[in-house]
């Protein structure tokens, strides 16, 4: 059984007792090493006391007999959970495999390891190099029966410790993002008030240039052309960068293909408190965990979804209808969407679909000015090498086509052309209060 009541629980060296019997000369010989961490750099700052008892251990080892003591204190602010990153434990795992520790001192188990893989690794190895384990409760000799026992269990516990203190947290932060309450950032154009609550960000200008984003897209009908326009009129668009204080601010940058996308597929934008959207995977590399973050789940899988928890920029129609057309707009799905609308005359591509297999036309242009579409199913030839199955051109087809759409629209043709006249007005509107007065580029909204 471990000697009990080593290392008082006080920390004062006179209540250790002068010696052990398990400390032999051997281990004497050899130096002790004390083991000093804290999980989080918010305890390095605050919790003094835990790590200046972890230090007196080192006057604790001498007390003991030990004339070198080696202080390994890398680890601090490092969680115990995996030895991964912990260069410190590493280092000592090191020295007590080469035989070079005569004792490895520790305030507790939970300081060394909170996980049973690096925990019996450590004991294992103390029990074949005769390393003794010192911590606030007795000296311990892993190669005695009772001692690895109690070693084991301790062990145990502290890694069952950890995942309670986890699995609490964990349940207490999902119960607070179900009630829409749990805020960890805000996209640019949102700004969190002193009461919790979500509101618009209140610069104007924010708010204009996020508002051009969703009616451009309305207007365009594809994500790549509304990054087009924006970057043809020089446009700049919000954006939120950390500062090291650890406040945001606003900055105005030139759009990329993935800044319109992020405005047009958040559901914050249309009012909507939305928790758990990704996930985190872990996979072993070269026999360590390596975490990614940010693989996007399904709806239902999220963890809340709260609707009108704030105020919209759309409506949630619109950004459902939204995220359907960017679906559909892509071009590698197969049978699954009808694409983005292209270049050239035809009225119909994507909407086609041969009536043999099933698959998308394709439209071709040929004639001398390249106007002259050609719809074809070229599918089965192209990808199993197969006869084409139909092919016919495609000027009769849109002439029928345009026929019957003027037909349709005639009656409301005055409605119609009222209608365009007030959305190009609003669309100059939009422009010029995107555009900035001032020189330099890009120019910002004003």
């Amino acid at each position: 059984m471990p000697d009990q009541g080593v290392i008082a629980k006080t920390g004062n060296r006179e209540d250790l007792p002068m010696s052990s019997e398990k400390i032999q000369p051997e281990h004497l010989r050899r130096p002790a090493f004390v083991y000093v961490r804290q999980s989080t750099w918010d305890q390095v700052r605050h919790h003094h006391e835990s790590r200046r008892r972890q230090y007196d251990l080192e006057g604790h080892a001498r007390h003991f007999g030990w004339a070198q003591v080696i202080v390994i204190d890398e680890d601090l602010g490092k969680s115990g959970a995996t030895a991964a990153g912990r260069t410190g434990f590493q280092r000592l795992v090191a020295e007590v495999s080469l035989g070079h520790a005569g004792a490895v001192f520790g305030l507790e188990v939970s300081r060394l390891a909170r996980n049973n893989r690096d925990w019996y690794q450590l004991l294992d190895l103390c029990g074949l190099t005769n390393t003794l384990i010192v911590d606030a409760e007795g000296v311990y000799d892993p190669r005695q029966l009772n001692d690895r026992l109690l070693l084991g269990l301790k062990g145990t516990m502290s890694e069952a410790e950890l995942g309670w203190i986890r699995q609490r947290a964990y349940e207490g932060l999902l119960a607070k993002a179900r009630r829409g309450a749990l805020i960890l950032g805000l996209p640019v154009g949102y700004v969190q008030t002193r009461d919790g609550q979500v509101e618009k960000h209140p610069d104007q200008r924010v708010q204009h240039a996020i508002a051009l984003v969703f009616e451009s897209f309305a207007r365009l009908g594809s994500v790549r052309q509304t990054l087009l326009w924006f970057r043809q009129e020089q446009i700049a668009l919000p954006a939120t960068e950390r500062e090291p204080a650890g406040s945001d601010r606003v900055t105005w940058r030139l759009p990329v293909y993935n800044t319109i996308l992020k405005f047009l597929a958040n559901p914050a934008y249309a009012g909507a408190y939305a928790f758990g959207r990704t996930s985190t995977r872990t996979t072993v590399i070269d026999g360590q965990p390596h975490k990614t973050r940010g693989h996007r789940r399904a709806r239902e899988e999220w963890t809340a979804l709260i609707r009108d928890h704030h105020e919209a920029y759309i409506p949630w129609d619109t950004y459902e209808r939204t995220l359907a057309l960017v679906a559909q707009n892509a071009q590698m799905k197969g049978l699954m969407v009808k694409g983005a609308v292209r270049r050239g005359p035809s009225l119909l591509p994507g909407l086609l679909r041969c009536g043999q297999c099933g698959r998308r036309l394709h439209v071709s242009y040929s004639g001398t000015r390249g106007f002259v579409p050609r719809y074809s199913c070229r599918g089965a030839a192209i990808n199993h090498g197969t006869d084409r199955c139909i092919s016919f051109g495609g000027l009769r087809v849109d002439q029928a086509i345009a026929h019957e759409v003027l037909r349709v629209l005639q009656p409301a043709a005055i409605e119609a052309a009222l209608t365009a006249s007030a959305a190009a007005a609003d669309d100059v509107v939009a422009g010029r209060r995107a555009l900035g007065a001032g020189a330099g580029t890009p120019r910002g909204p004003v």
